[in-house]
């Protein structure tokens, strides 16, 4: 691994599975294709960093500062985000399913073809999100904020559909959220 300037780290297509790097300062750092499989990223502040396509896979980013990271085609299955910063994230084709986003502050971040099935998004807060997702009757909303930009894809009983508009509000709404669709 080679550090860069304010903490980056080149870590391209490494293998840091179980490492723990609470609190490390990894502004502007390379993860892409990384595997931080099962890894304690708490309180890390990766700020414009790249992870595209990295396994984050019951990772621990409790309260990790992840403004302006590319998080496209990587996996978060079962992470723990819980009062993370995701101001201006990218998360394109990201598997979110079962991860917990408990207080995580969306703010500008765009969620495309994310699977959040299972997931607790419990007390976050979107603020003009792009949220083209996948929800089911496991995904826990209650006390979830803001705004944001649908529609979303609902899976349930094996049926999917797509809600949208007053559609999309009024489930998050019946599944405790106080959401406003754009």
């Amino acid at each position: 691994m080679e550090g860069g300037g304010r903490g980056g780290l080149d870590a391209i297509g490494l293998d840091l599975s179980d490492s723990d790097l609470s609190g490390g300062d990894f502004s502007g750092s390379w993860l892409t294709d990384a595997k931080l499989v099962n890894s304690k990223l708490a309180g890390a502040d990766l700020y414009r960093s790249d992870a595209e396509g990295a396994d984050f896979t019951g990772a621990d980013l409790t309260r990790a500062s992840l403004v302006r990271v590319t998080l496209d085609d990587s996996c978060l299955r079962e992470a723990k985000l819980d009062e993370a910063d995701l101001v201006k994230a990218s998360l394109c084709d990201v598997d979110a399913s079962g991860a917990s986003f408990r207080g995580t502050r969306f703010m500008g971040a765009s969620l495309l073809d994310v699977d959040l099935r299972g997931s607790d998004l419990s007390g976050a807060i979107l603020q003009e999100n792009s949220f083209k997702v996948t929800l089911d009757s496991n995904t826990e909303l209650r006390g979830l904020t803001g705004t944001l930009f649908g529609p979303a894809q609902l899976i349930d009983l094996g049926v999917t559909r797509e809600l949208a508009g007053a559609d999309l509000e009024q489930w998050l709404r019946t599944r405790g959220g106080d959401i406003s669709v754009l």
